[in-house]
């Protein structure tokens, strides 16, 4: 890898974390804090949110019907989701502690927590609750695959990859066949650390 593909990713470490803490200042301006990872809001602010909720009637009656009518199909695919949980989860079970590598932590990626927001209905809850799981389940999924691919077939693709996982950079250019052997030794070293 060029030190000039480093100098870029530190950038983007540091970008991340200017993202991740000007978020946590906009906790103080909707009045809540994080204690033993669970969200506490104020009093006040919890009387305003639940001043703010559309009532479960009103936010149906205003909705678009396309919306209700295809709920049924984006709800769907809680069994395609769920199939791939347990597959992924059994997979990295089995497989990583063969393999060396550290296994991914749900927890760290899966969140679910904004149906404690008191200005949503019960419905908007469970919507939020679908969403936080499915997409953090993607999320999770992309960890053990770029764990994965790290360890067997750390080559970049010829073409260009749209939001690569933070692993890619450090692939083996395409086409590289001089450096492939030393460069997949180096890669799994790499994923099998505990920060890899």
């Amino acid at each position: 890898m060029t030190s000039r593909i480093d100098q870029i990713l530190a950038k983007i470490d540091a970008l991340h974390a200017e993202l991740e803490e000007e978020i946590s200042q906009r906790r103080a301006v909707f009045r809540y804090r994080m204690e033993h990872n669970r969200v506490r809001f104020e009093i006040e602010a919890l009387r305003r949110q639940r001043a703010l909720r559309i009532g479960l009637r009103s936010f149906l009656a205003r909705a678009n019907p396309w919306h209700i009518l295809t709920a049924p199909v984006i709800y769907s695919l809680i069994l395609p989701f769920s199939l791939l949980d347990l597959f992924v989860t059994v997979y990295q079970a089995i497989c990583f502690p063969a393999y060396g590598i550290p296994k991914v932590k749900r927890r760290d990626h899966i969140r679910i927590d904004r149906h404690h927001l008191a200005y949503l209905n019960a419905l908007q809850k469970m919507n939020c609750i679908y969403c936080g799981y499915c997409n953090g389940l993607l999320s999770y999924v992309t960890e053990v695959a770029s764990r994965t691919e790290a360890f067997w077939c750390p080559i970049k693709h010829a073409a260009r990859v749209s939001q690569p996982h933070h692993r890619y950079a450090h692939f083996m250019d395409y086409g590289d066949a001089e450096g492939f052997q030393d460069g997949l030794e180096a890669s799994r070293r790499a994923v099998r650390r505990r920060d890899g």
